[in-house]
């Protein structure tokens, strides 16, 4: 398992009853979490938070806001900005575990030491793109969400990257790159972050046991003569890594020889030996 350890203005307090104590710079919240099973608390912190997402016994949930909190907040990461929302199903716009990608993506960049195209798909409030534009990357940016497409856009203000090379698309990812690879586009990254279960632009429905294995062999088109990275995450649970292994075996591997690994992703609780599994990723990387 890949653990961040150096996210320093993000940190679990404390993890039990399916929920997990979280500072995120000055805002602190609760939100559940279906891995921590244990009972346990290991402090008396949880009562002085900001927030709590409490889940409906009618499905979703909302958030109880405790203390005054703005409606939008910053937190570092090294020199990397994002700006958080208190959304919809207890997201904050932003999961801290996939620091471990962002850095790899910002290396392999960097050791290209040349002109990088990345396609970032299902792009979600563009922490990865960020990343990208930071070496110097061109970023094609979609995603179906125009919500998270203009979040995306305010990421990049604060990071002070609007002269960078970026495109923001609000589209249903299988059909964008259906385009793409009739227009002859080609990119050295090809990051994708798929959901379990999601829509399109125009309602279409994603299912990602149906219709991940398509949409990897149709991008795996879209790679340049030299491609440096093909990434995938996952939160789908059930899913195995070495599925994701395999559909890049089976669809990238055949076309491009590299190297294929894969792992969990986790975030520590402080003071402690306990770590939150939070999804899992599979690569191919380039053998330089």
């Amino acid at each position: 398992m890949k653990v961040i350890n150096d996210f320093l203005e993000y940190q679990i307090i404390d993890m039990a009853m399916g929920q997990k104590l979280e500072d995120w710079g000055s805002i602190r919240l609760v939100r559940p979490d279906p891995q921590i099973i244990w009972q346990d608390k290991s402090t008396d912190l949880w009562d002085d938070v900001n927030a709590v997402y409490e889940r409906s016994s009618k499905g979703g949930g909302a958030w109880n806001i405790k203390k005054k909190m703005p409606d939008s907040f910053l937190i570092n990461y090294h020199d990397l900005k994002f700006n958080l929302k208190l959304m919809g199903f207890k997201h904050t716009g932003l999961f801290p575990e996939q620091a471990y990608n962002w850095n790899l993506i910002r290396n392999k960049i960097k050791l290209a030491n040349r002109e990088v195209k990345v396609l970032n798909l299902f792009a979600y409030t563009g922490a990865s793109s960020i990343a990208a534009l930071k070496e110097g990357a061109s970023v094609v940016h979609v995603d179906s969400s125009k919500g998270m497409i203009d979040w995306a856009k305010e990421n990049v203000k604060v990071n002070n990257l609007e002269d960078k090379n970026i495109r923001f698309l609000v589209d249903d990812v299988r059909k964008f790159v259906k385009r793409e690879i009739r227009r002859g586009n080609k990119y050295d990254i090809i990051i994708m972050d798929p959901p379990s279960f999601g829509r399109g632009s125009k309602s279409e429905v994603w299912n990602i046991e149906a219709d991940l294995d398509n949409l990897i062999k149709d991008t795996s088109e879209l790679l340049s003569d030299k491609p440096i990275l093909f990434l995938i995450n996952s939160y789908t649970t059930g899913l195995s890594k070495i599925v994701l292994e395999n559909l890049l075996y089976l669809h990238v591997n055949k076309k491009f020889k590299g190297i294929i690994s894969s792992d969990e992703l986790g975030l520590p609780m402080q003071n402690s030996n306990l770590i939150l599994p939070c999804g899992i990723y599979a690569r191919w990387e380039n053998k330089d």
